[in-house]
């Protein structure tokens, strides 16, 4: 027998010895009241912080129960419906003036957010010979993995890591929320060119164009976009912003933030949260979803075939087998997703000129059905909205973005409000190291003497 055979022989033995002790009766999260996931028993958060950055609304209290509400998001106060009006109105891009409002409490003036963008454009460029030695020469498959490598690299770049005065925070926040879609591009064609086995291209970043703009210029072979790309990619990247402090990778940047580590160990360890399929994961699940409804489903137009595969999604009769239908539900909206129904809105156009309207009348219809299905399934009359990932996916496509980029592209956005986080856990003076408890139900037990055991 090979060592490798018998490391691995021995490693399955040693699974069967850890199930053997290490196994919790459900029943004691209940017996000891225990907060799973942080979550009360009616299934809000338990409160562990107080922000300024971000708000999330989908219920009201009344009388101690809850009341669904139409969802609202909110950055600094401002409902984000409102500011992707007011910029829009204005035919501006909208994510830098968003970044600006997360990170400094305040809407920019014009002159402020044109010295805030060439600031970002200044910042954008990698560090020498960063791509060549952080990316192509450890490449990776998985993008997500490589931007949390990377992220931890710019360490060992930056003169002052561990200086934690504000003008060094503020300075690396605004490098990381510039310089991440390079990363994440030159990630992505490290990855196609070693694995895929395609041609390598890299492109620099280009002074006077959007976030949104450089990083489909530097993504696309031929660098080349049309406006309304890249406009309803700014718009995405503005809905993935921000979403409260207890989400779960802002609530990892804070928690090793509290413990006074760099902004690099923290943010990397909120790229790792979002790389999880429970969380910035699911809009690749999604789009997995979808193509079984697609391969299932003869006739999409047929109410009757798609409840009827939904159906068959809940009884792990079809799909992943996981029972769920994914981009339906949300722990906090209620009646609605805002940053769905502002997907929904703008993407329908772009399907039309991409000649994807069967698809996105498909999704659609999984929207208006599910709620029902869902329901009947569970034995139960709660309302069950679509949440972003139905449409964000779809959006994705639309684009030409391949799947690997889809939880990339959130977390592109969400460094903005991971470091807007970082910042405002680090600062106040009142806040101390995150140290929720556990309960300790392991029986006490004798030392026994090596020769003496079984």
């Amino acid at each position: 027998m090979s060592q490798e055979a018998r490391s691995r022989g021995f490693i399955e033995s040693l699974c069967g010895e850890f199930q053997k002790h290490n196994s919790i009766d459900p029943t004691l999260y209940e017996h000891i009241d225990v907060k799973r996931g942080l979550r009360n028993a009616d299934g809000t958060g338990v409160m562990a912080g107080i922000t300024q950055i971000g708000n999330v609304q989908g219920y009201y209290i009344q009388d101690g129960e809850r009341v669904p509400m139409e969802g609202r998001l909110i950055y600094r106060g401002i409902d984000v419906e409102e500011l992707i009006q007011g910029f829009l109105s204005e035919g501006r891009f909208g994510f830098e003036e968003t970044a600006y409002l997360l990170l400094f409490g305040a809407l920019p003036t014009r002159r402020q957010l044109e010295d805030f963008n060439a600031v970002l454009s200044e910042l954008r460029p990698l560090p020498p010979n960063f791509t060549e030695d952080m990316i192509l020469r450890v490449p990776g498959r998985d993008v997500m993995n490589r931007l949390g490598r990377c992220v931890l690299a710019l360490y060992c770049y930056d003169p002052e890591p561990e200086a934690q005065d504000l003008p060094n925070e503020l300075r690396r926040a605004l490098q990381l929320v510039a310089r991440c879609p390079m990363i994440v591009a030159h990630s992505y064609a490290a990855k196609r060119h070693y694995f895929d086995n395609d041609s390598l291209y890299l492109h620099r970043s280009q002074d006077g164009l959007s976030l949104a703009e450089n990083f489909l210029h530097a993504m696309r072979h031929d660098k080349h976009f049309t406006p309304d790309e890249a406009r309803l990619l700014d718009l995405c990247m503005v809905l993935h912003a921000e979403h409260g402090g207890g989400n779960n990778s802002a609530f990892a940047c804070r928690v090793l933030s509290s413990s006074g580590t760099d902004i690099y160990a923290a943010i990397s360890a909120a790229v790792g949260s979002l790389k999880g399929p429970r969380h910035g994961g699911a809009n690749k699940k999604v789009m997995e979803m979808f193509r079984y409804i697609q391969e299932g489903v003869s006739d999409w137009k047929d109410d009757g075939q798609v409840r009827d595969f939904l159906q068959k999604l809940l009884c792990r009769e079809a799909g992943d087998r996981s029972g769920l239908i994914y981009g339906m539900g949300h722990a906090i909206y209620t009646l609605s997703d805002p940053r769905a129904k502002l997907l929904k809105r703008f993407a329908k156009d772009l399907a039309d000129q991409k000649g994807m309207l069967p698809e996105f009348e498909l999704v659609e219809s999984v929207e208006r059905l599910a709620p029902q299905v869902i329901n009947d399934h569970r034995g139960q009359n709660k309302p069950v909205c679509a949440n972003v990932d139905l449409y964000s996916g779809l959006v994705y496509k639309m684009l030409d973005i391949p799947e690997e980029l889809y939880t990339p592209l959130f977390a592109m956005a969400r460094m903005v409000g991971w470091c807007a986080h970082r910042v405002e856990e680090v600062y106040n003076p009142g806040n101390k190291i995150i140290r929720p408890a556990y309960k300790a139900v392991a029986p006490l037990q004798p030392f026994v003497p090596l020769d003496q055991r079984g």
